[in-house]
Parts: C-alpha cells; sequence; structure tokens
C-alpha cells in the first residue's frame, strides 16, 4: 500500500518466529525505541513543512520508499530481506514486529503528537483559551486518533472493510476537530488563531494519509479472489 503500507507482519512475524524469551525489560527498551522513531518522523516532517510533499519526503527520510515497501507483498506477507526496514537490532530476535513499527501508525501518532502537544501549552492558560474549548478539543483529538488506531490495528489483520469504516470514524472526528477551531463564536482570540495556522496543514496530512489508505483498502476489497489449488 505505497509509502503507509503495512508490512503485512502481524502473523507471520508472530508465528515463524517461536517463542520469544524476551522480559520487561526487553521490551520495555524496544517500547522505548518505537518512542524515538516517532519523534524522528516528527523531526522530519518539521524540517519539511514548507515542502508541499512533505508526506511523502519524510516517508523517505525515514526509509518507506516505494522500492523497498513494495518488495513486500500483500497477499503473501513475505519479507523483503531487509530487515532494517522493519526493525531495530535486538540481537537474535532482531526482527520482532508490533504495531509500533506500522508506518501508518507512526506517521499518525507523530502527527496528532504535534497538535497535541502544542495545545497543550497554549490551553494551560485559561487567559488564552476557555475552559469549554480547551476540554473539547482535546477530547476531539483523542477520539480521531483513538478510532484511526483501531483502524490500523484493522489493517494489520488484513480486515480492510473494517479498517475502511474505522478510518471513515477517523474522518468524522478530524472533521469535528477543524470545526472547533473553526468556530469564531468559540475561539475569537488571538492565540487560537495563531495556533490553528500552526497545525492546520497537520490536520490535512492526517486527513491525507487516512484517505490514501482508504483508497488502498478498497482496492485491495476490488481484486478478484483467486480460487485456492489443491
Amino acid at each position: 500500500m505505497s509509502n503507509f503500507d503495512s508490512d503485512g507482519s502481524f502473523e507471520n512475524e508472530w508465528n515463524d518466529r517461536g517463542e520469544l524469551a524476551w522480559n520487561e525489560f526487553d521490551w520495555e527498551r524496544y517500547l522505548r525505541e518505537q518512542e524515538e522513531t516517532t519523534n524522528r518522523y516528527l523531526a522530519f516532517y518539521e524540517i519539511s513543512l514548507e515542502n508541499p510533499q512533505r508526506i511523502d519526503e519524510v516517508a523517505r527520510n525515514m526509509g518507506w520508499d516505494d522500492s523497498q515497501w513494495d518488495a513486500q507483498d500483500q497477499g503473501t506477507n513475505e519479507p523483503d530481506g531487509n530487515p532494517d526496514i522493519l526493525s531495530e537490532d535486538f540481537g537474535p530476535e532482531s526482527e520482532v514486529y508490533t504495531l509500533h513499527k506500522n508506518p501508518i501508525f507512526i506517521s499518525t501518532k507523530a502527527l496528532y503528537l504535534r497538535t497535541r502537544r502544542k495545545w497543550e501549552l497554549l490551553a494551560s492558560d485559561p487567559r488564552k483559551v476557555s475552559q469549554r474549548l480547551a476540554i473539547a478539543y482535546l477530547t476531539s483529538l483523542h477520539h480521531g486518533e483513538d478510532q484511526s488506531v483501531q483502524a490500523i490495528h484493522a489493517l494489520e489483520f488484513g480486515d480492510y472493510a473494517m479498517a475502511i469504516s474505522l478510518f471513515k470514524r477517523a474522518l468524522s472526528a478530524l472533521n469535528h476537530t477543524l470545526a472547533l477551531l473553526n468556530d469564531a463564536d468559540t475561539n475569537p482570540g488571538q492565540y487560537v488563531a495563531q495556533y490553528r495556522q500552526d497545525v492546520l496543514m497537520s490536520l490535512f496530512d492526517l486527513r491525507e494519509i487516512w484517505l490514501r489508505v482508504i483508497g488502498e483498502c478498497r482496492s485491495e476489497l476490488e481484486r478478484p479472489v483467486e480460487d485456492d489449488e489443491d
């Protein structure tokens, strides 16, 4: 699915590996590494703000080029022979794959982190943002992120129809987020206007990413199902 394809590794990555002998420390280290991946995406994004093709530019900087991701067959879940694309090096079990490595998950979490972090800094001052708007906006961000993460889970399981439905819910939540920012009656102040100008592109980039994935999901659903040859 282009730069934002799930690598389809959820099932085979676990089934083919056997028992994974990691303790809590190993998993904590793994999760911290994945958090750093999200921060790295955000750093690339910040330096690409002026680039109208920033979504694809950041994907390339993250190593999600078409030449790499397309090497994996969506239908077979076969690895492309380059484990560095899929995982960090953790020794013998270095190719561990979880949802945290999914490019759609990383980009979604990073862009929501950007919008939420800036809002929390602004809304902490009640003189700049009303309490009603502060809570309503954070709730809207949380709802959109929750729906999108559920959609990415559906992708990992290969349920493209459910993924489409959940991404559509995420888009609805995103529209509500935009409506809150655009409502002059609720945010007449200059501080909210400045925030809106800063994060509007990120909200539209989220929508662009999800629309791309929805399109790819629909293409997968429209593919003719080949009969099993036994």
